[in-house]
């Protein structure tokens, strides 16, 4: 398995000249970057697994952006989702960086985080805040060999046709700027009974080389089988494009590591988040 850095790409890429100068100014006050700056942090983000979310946040304008270092550092980003405000993830291994940054937030209950700084991240905001703090692992794996094709009648691709059941399952597509953007430029597949969505796979997030699959099946309706299935024509799909899927969930959820496992995907790296409790 793959040590995560989760973090930028080497000090002597040229990339990083225009981020380093967008965030010198800021010092360790942190405040949001616009647009155009997000796009220069993209540059500095090293391409893999784990950034999948990220660099798709950033490409879209789904995520607000802070930012903290110095001129001659990038010491730490942090990017708070539209869709999900309460699990910022936070680049870099700088961790008083971060909690720079994280402590002038709203909104946040879990940060996802480098291995590498999640310990002393949780220190300095248990020292700061007298609050408990706690860990949990965030395993990824990607899917380099062809997906098996699970067939299930009651499964297939969705189509533009389909926003209306997308939209009554509670599917709405924000990280891609709407759910008529999300089936153009990735990928859904559901189990459809009785004219609703009881299980579903899709595209949650891509870059140029990766794409995330998420899942999520109504509670009577498990055990069946949809979400492997549907997972499975996602898989495909991503392929086709040219990409590599990317399979995350939490380190005891025996459910999706399962379905994970019988799509042939191999566990490559880890994430920590860093959980603060009130």
């Amino acid at each position: 398995m793959r040590k995560c850095d989760y973090c930028f790409k080497s000090t002597e890429n040229p990339d990083l000249h225009e981020v380093r100068k967008l965030v010198a100014a800021t010092s360790r006050t942190p405040r949001p970057l616009d647009f155009s700056e997000a796009q220069r942090v993209v540059e500095a983000i090293e391409e893999m697994p784990e950034t999948v979310g990220p660099i798709h946040l950033l490409k879209h304008g789904a995520c607000k952006t802070y930012a903290v270092g110095e001129p001659e550092s990038l010491d730490a980003v942090v990017i708070q989702s539209e869709s999900l405000p309460e699990e910022p993830y936070g680049l870099g291994h700088n961790a008083q960086g971060l909690w720079d940054l994280l402590k002038n937030i709203d909104n946040w209950t879990a940060v996802n985080v480098s291995p590498a700084v999640s310990t002393q991240l949780g220190a300095l905001i248990k020292t700061s805040t007298g609050k408990r703090v706690s860990y949990y692992g965030d395993v990824y794996h990607t899917l380099t060999k062809p997906v098996p094709e699970i067939v299930d009648h009651a499964v297939r691709e969705l189509t533009a046709a389909d926003i209306g059941l997308l939209e009554a399952a509670g599917v709405d597509g924000t990280d891609f700027g709407g759910l008529s953007v999300l089936l153009d430029e990735g990928s859904v597949a559901a189990a459809v009974v009785d004219g609703r969505i009881v299980g579903s796979a899709h595209t949650t997030a891509q870059t140029d080389r990766y794409a995330d699959i998420g899942v999520g099946t109504d509670e009577r309706w498990r055990n069946r089988g949809f979400a492997t299935s549907a997972a499975s024509i996602v898989a495909r799909r991503i392929q086709e494009s040219g990409r590599i899927p990317v399979w995350s969930c939490g380190e005891d959820n025996m459910a999706s590591l399962r379905v994970a496992q019988k799509l042939g995907f191999t566990e490559v790296s880890r994430l920590a988040y860093v959980i603060k409790h009130t």
